[in-house]
């Protein structure tokens, strides 16, 4: 017999991931304005700060994501 209390409830997952979309969110949102500020700081005319500040934070995003996923896996 199982206990109903160890059981994980449908909604856990829906919550994980709704707060992982609000995260992504989020750290995109930030780097983008970080990277403009580094622009204006710097001066330079095109966005460089803003493309690779936002880059790096899409790329550690889905490393989170894969390995947040791949943990369910097991």
């Amino acid at each position: 017999m199982t206990d109903p209390s160890s059981r994980k409830k449908p909604y856990n997952s829906l919550w994980k991931y709704a707060g992982l979309a609000f995260q992504m969110l989020a750290a995109i949102g930030l780097s983008l304005w970080l990277g403009h500020l580094l622009d204006q700081w710097t001066g330079m005319r095109f966005p460089l700060f803003m493309i690779i500040l936002s880059l790096l934070a899409l790329a550690l995003l889905l490393w989170q994501i894969v390995k947040d996923t791949s943990k369910h896996d097991r």
